[in-house]
């Protein structure tokens, strides 16, 4: 129908055109829309803390000791049941957070700006690896380290980037992407890139030598630290599709370890969900699936534009991660071409001839073909408190796509628009 297409042609273009940049960082009370001390965004749709799985229990409880609210997980525990405080998506408030996604008042994020319509989505920092906060961590050492990235990372990269000027990141990530990153579960590139940019400005700062190695110690150490800048470069980059009447393009999918939700762009915020996935993967040593919490983190937001598993075939490395062969690597970003409508114009695949990522998810070729949404993530154990146990892949449950186009089609119905 020519109104759908004439939509999604706009849709398109917003994706095309958007020039997501980051412009700074701040203080989430400061600088995210609606922040609160009582407020603690969380991954994926809404939810209650008695729905909330184990690790997004276990991120919870650390940032409310993160911020001084509880002395004490059973505190902690105690406070998060009583409705003092208050649960909301990250999604509902320009953010996203990658895993449990948990976001609090005084945790330091990136500012991006999306230049052509001048959007903001906001990011907090890249943890690492295993026992962190995202992935349900809570003990002393998680909470010693998120104040080491508020007290000393965050002053220094902020400078820092004062310093430089605005850092372009579609072209960092269209960058990576030719240099062998997705850029959700493999940003060795992406990081790489984001230290050479910012180098010479942090030896300018004004902090000591010692603050400015261990800032370069640690981004060195940790290859995610990037997702946190695409991530929101993609948040950035989606957000202003939700505005486009008609539309039939998925402009959010995230998950927060009981619930997958998706928001379609002619369907504005409304949320369309069904329980969330196990991850098929690799498990580190004395884990199993049986140790898997369901999938979890806003992280998916990259596979909405384009990137992450559906730009795996520039990604053969990725594999060593989440599982499978470099050919199946490339059989997924060749599968995803079928439920999208565009190809990139920025991120361009060598190992496909340089063919544009898969861009642009309908929910009606999802439902015509039957084919879901690839996405590679981390896997978080059941319980609150251990961690990171592996990485694979996941897909959405169908039944997000089928409850979503059922909406899209009645309210075309009730618009007398398919009379």
């Amino acid at each position: 129908m020519q109104f759908i297409e004439e939509a999604n042609k706009k849709a398109l273009e917003m994706m095309q055109k958007a020039q997501p940049t980051l412009v700074g960082m701040g203080i989430a009370g400061d600088v995210v829309p609606g922040m609160h001390k009582k407020l603690v965004m969380h991954a994926g749709p809404p939810i209650t803390w008695e729905k909330m799985s184990g690790p997004l229990r276990g991120a919870v409880i650390g940032g409310l000791i993160y911020e001084g609210l509880a002395a004490t997980p059973e505190e902690a525990e105690a406070l998060a049941q009583s409705g003092e405080i208050e649960f909301d998506p990250c999604h509902h408030h320009n953010s996203v957070g990658p895993m449990a996604g948990v976001t609090t008042y005084s945790m330091p994020v990136f500012i991006i700006e999306n230049k052509t319509e001048g959007n903001f989505a906001y990011c907090t920092q890249n943890e690492g690896l295993g026992k962190v906060l995202r992935y349900g961590a809570y003990d002393q050492s998680v909470i010693d380290h998120l104040k080491w990235m508020e007290k000393t990372l965050y002053p220094i990269l902020k400078e820092a980037i004062e310093i430089h000027g605005p850092i372009d990141l579609k072209n960092m990530i269209a960058q990576s992407v030719q240099m062998g990153d997705e850029v959700h579960n493999r940003n060795k590139a992406t990081t790489s890139l984001f230290i050479r940019e910012l180098a010479s400005s942090i030896v300018k700062t004004n902090s000591s030598q010692e603050d400015q190695v261990k800032v370069f110690d640690f981004l060195n150490s940790n290859d995610h630290f990037a997702l946190n800048l695409s991530m929101p470069a993609a948040k950035a980059t989606m957000d202003p599709l939700g505005k486009i009447e008609h539309s039939s393009v998925v402009y959010t999918m995230c998950r927060n370890g009981t619930e997958f939700g998706i928001r379609v762009a002619g369907l504005g915020n409304r949320w369309f969900t069904a329980p969330a996935e196990i991850i098929d993967g690799l498990y580190f040593p004395g884990y199993s699936m049986d140790d898997a919490n369901p999938d979890i983190g806003d992280s998916c937001i990259t596979e909405t534009m384009g990137i992450g598993g559906f730009a795996m075939a520039t990604a053969p490395a990725i594999v060593q991660f989440v599982g499978g062969t470099p050919q199946d690597a490339m059989n997924f970003t060749t599968q995803m071409y079928e439920i999208t409508l565009e190809e990139s114009e920025s991120y361009k695949l060598p190992p496909m001839n340089f063919r544009g990522s898969p861009t642009g998810i309908d929910i009606r070729l999802v439902i015509e073909t039957q084919i879901r949404p690839v996405i590679n993530t981390g896997i978080a154990h059941k319980e609150a408190g251990i961690g990171q146990v592996g990485a694979g892949i996941v897909y959405p449950p169908m039944k997000c796509f089928e409850d979503a186009l059922e909406c899209y089609v009645g309210l075309l119905e009730e618009e007398g628009m398919l009379a």
